[in-house]
């Protein structure tokens, strides 16, 4: 039986604890970078879509600082979403509408909307409205921890990190369990800068997302969308980017059940964030943590990848303590992100505070309110 830290994982909003009142004022240093990040001004529309079982405490704590800058705020609470269109047959008519005459969506689903046709990145692209999704992070939790990073310093690590990700022929990554699997070809997100009309981005922010031309090696599985932590390995076989066995007893099953057309390899993200939480995090929170490694396989429409929607069988895969290499050269051992120790990188981070602070990656130690970003100090 594999042995995982994380077995324990809330599975919804419903297994997250609540927090308490006069917590919101803790909350207050990540709510201002989300609002800075979405770029909020005065007089905008917001719309914060949030399921029935979000805390709300967070949900008061961002609806209250977007109405400080005198945005227009509405909040929707809507059902819980399901993965991947497990359940295709939801009308989504009110969620949609309402999306489509906001200026900014500040979405705290589970599941996350781009699971679901009406709401995914196709509809978004089309629209004017700037869309910043909490997935799985409309928590307290999420936002003391992962959200108190300063933006400049996230984005200090996501160019330096794509300066040698973007040009890269191939990415393997193993792990002590097994794993071992090289993604090739990576096609990267650019560094996305001020959002815009049309954009989705996740919050916390978090990582370098990339697509591969072909994948081929092992997975083993340590926690994914479909079986939570298997009781017993799971690995899973890609060979031309499309997933040619599963196997691991009663996992494997569930896996192999969810997609009956079966599986590729969609998209993959290397996390980039040193302050998100590891223990006690969700699966989404996790992925953006630094040093950690993610990569989402989709189901096959028709036996075939089709990448303009969803795949109704979305299953994100969770690699907590990796081993990189980005053509041969080291770029995160076992769990720890090398570039964090990059003499440019602390120097960004200097402006908030120390950067043995800064830039820890022991999730446990909170970032103190004071270097989260409300003032830079002279460089």
């Amino acid at each position: 039986m594999m042995i995982n830290p994380y077995a324990g994982s809330p599975f919804s909003y419903v297994a997250e604890p609540a927090t308490g009142p006069y917590s919101i004022v803790e909350l207050m240093p990540g709510v201002r970078n989300l609002l800075e990040y979405v770029r909020l001004a005065a007089g905008e529309r917001v719309l914060l879509l949030m399921e029935h079982t979000v805390d709300p405490v967070v949900v008061q704590a961002i609806a209250a600082a977007a109405a400080l800058r005198d945005a227009d705020v509405r909040i929707l609470s809507v059902p819980p979403f399901s993965p991947g269109g497990w359940d295709r047959e939801a009308s989504l008519q009110i969620e949609a509408a309402a999306f489509h005459e906001a200026d900014v969506v500040i979405s705290g689903t589970w599941w996350g909307e781009v699971h679901t046709a009406p709401l995914f990145f196709d509809q978004i692209k089309s629209r004017s409205t700037r869309f910043l999704s909490l997935h799985m992070t409309a928590t307290a939790g999420a936002l003391i921890t992962g959200g108190r990073l300063p933006a400049e310093v996230f984005y200090a690590l996501l160019r330096r990190a794509l300066r040698q990700l973007s040009g890269a022929q191939a990415i393997r990554v193993t792990t002590g369990s097994g794993t071992d699997v090289t993604f090739s070809g990576p096609a990267f997100d650019p560094d996305p800068g001020a959002m815009r009309p049309g954009d989705w981005r996740p919050f916390p922010y978090g990582g370098a997302n990339f697509w591969p031309d072909d994948t081929e090696g092992v997975i083993m599985i340590e926690d994914c969308t479909v079986t939570g932590v298997p009781e017993e390995p799971l690995r899973v076989t890609l060979e031309g980017n499309l997933v040619r066995k599963i196997e691991g007893g009663a996992a494997a099953e569930q896996l192999r059940r969810y997609a009956p057309e079966g599986y590729y390899m969609r998209h993959a993200l290397i996390g980039l964030n040193p302050k998100v939480r590891v223990s006690g995090g969700t699966q989404f929170e996790r992925e953006k943590h630094a040093g950690a490694f993610y990569c989402g396989l989709d189901g096959l429409t028709g036996g075939l990848p089709v990448k303009a929607g969803p795949g109704f069988a979305h299953c994100d895969c969770q690699i907590d303590r990796p081993t990189m290499l980005v053509d041969g050269e080291l770029f995160i051992e076992k769990g720890r992100l090398l570039m964090l120790d990059d003499p440019e990188i602390r120097e960004v981070a200097a402006r908030f505070g120390p950067p043995d602070v800064v830039l820890d990656d022991n999730p446990i130690m909170i970032l103190p309110r004071r270097y989260t970003g409300t003032r830079a100090t002279a460089p």
